[in-house]
């Protein structure tokens, strides 16, 4: 299985021509047309062994973790795990282009780099973060913001660093949330009350990625190179920010739980609407990321709709029947979907250099 960037090398090398190669991409983008567009391709495994050295690497890189507590600082462990990481990247995903193994090498990279920040101004690692969905930013009762400013620069830096070295694609999107974690400290810092409106800063934060998703999407229209993993991955971190501030300004949501007795008939009713513009978006730009990361809203917005309408036995169900089929529907379809919402958008006068340079369904 080869590679965009192991066919640059192989030109870089002299083993094939820039022409041969330039070829190559054109016989593989025609012969698998509906493939390399519209089922929205990422290469996150190669085989088994991709999963038996990430499991590997995790024991390692914990293991170094383990031992650098006991011997050294935390500013020191972090550094050792950084390093072990990045010399790990050197074989695994430099040389072996493995795609699992160079994300969990990206991931110990960058972790280590904060936890030797953190280690440095004597602050704990907020390790809880890691695994937070829906905080842009620590609260600041439990972190001072210019910690939070501090790792998140210096993590940017070193994501930086490992894109210009190794060119993983999920590592654009790891720079970009390192950034807004920065931004979002420093707006935070430099204005006063500003962490009162943690839903507008992370809205601002979604639609600025997004737009810079579609920068990457807009320069290759036939998702064949590299540059189509790195737009889809931002366009994963995009969603969320977006939909979360949007969807829980109607309240939907009480607690994680998809029961929201006091939600208001006519915010359900707004939320359904809301997801049927997220379809159509998702079917103008080729990405089913907003789809996914709204979906449990939405299953809250009919679930009251239900309730309000006295049809309370068996409801999740009804629902998750409903939706499935819907889902089922429109991923069967997609092409068509798409060619129909592309017709509209001409109709609406969208810019016609605009959606030329949207991906074309097949």
């Amino acid at each position: 299985m080869y590679t965009d960037p192991d066919l640059t090398d192989a030109v870089q090398a002299g083993v094939l021509t820039p022409q041969t190669a330039a070829d190559f991409r054109a016989f593989i983008a025609h012969n698998r047309a509906s493939a390399s567009a519209d089922e929205e391709q990422f290469r996150l495994l190669t085989g088994f062994n991709d999963i038996f050295v990430s499991i590997a690497i995790i024991l390692v890189l914990v293991g170094v973790g383990f031992v650098g507590d006991r011997i050294a600082s935390a500013t020191g462990t972090g550094l050792a795990d950084a390093a072990t990481a990045w010399v790990l990247a050197l074989y695994f995903t430099a040389r072996r282009r493995m795609a699992l193994p160079s994300i969990v090498l990206l991931f110990g990279f960058l972790l280590g780099l904060a936890y030797a920040v953190f280690g440095l101004v004597g602050a704990k690692f907020p390790w809880w973060l890691v695994f937070h969905q829906q905080a842009l930013l620590p609260s600041p009762r439990s972190m001072p913001e210019f910690v939070v400013f501090a790792a998140a620069a210096v993590v940017t830096l070193g994501a930086w660093l490992h894109w210009r070295r190794f060119k993983v694609p999920i590592t654009i999107a790891c720079t970009t949330a390192t950034t807004l974690f920065a931004a979002a400290a420093l707006v935070i810092i430099l204005i006063p009350g500003a962490d009162k409106f943690p839903d507008t800063l992370t809205l601002i934060a979604g639609l600025a990625t997004f737009a810079y998703a579609m920068r990457w999407d807009l320069s290759d229209p036939p998702r064949t190179t590299y540059r189509a993993d790195v737009a889809f991955w931002l366009h994963l971190l995009a969603a969320p920010l977006i939909v979360q501030p949007i969807f829980d300004a109607l309240h939907l949501m009480i607690g994680g739980v998809v029961e929201p007795p006091t939600a208001a008939l006519e915010q359900s009713a707004i939320a359904v609407v809301l997801y049927l513009i997220l379809i159509i978006v998702s079917l103008a730009i080729d990405r089913r990321a907003f789809l996914a990361s709204a979906l449990i809203y939405v299953v809250a917005a009919l679930n009251e709709i239900f309730h309000a309408s006295g049809v309370v036995s068996s409801n999740l169900a009804v629902i998750g029947l409903a939706i499935g089929a819907a889902l089922l529907f429109l991923c069967a379809f997609w092409p068509q979907s798409r060619a129909q919402t592309l017709r509209a958008l001409q109709i609406l006068h969208v810019p016609k250099i605009l959606l030329d340079r949207l991906p074309q369904p097949r």
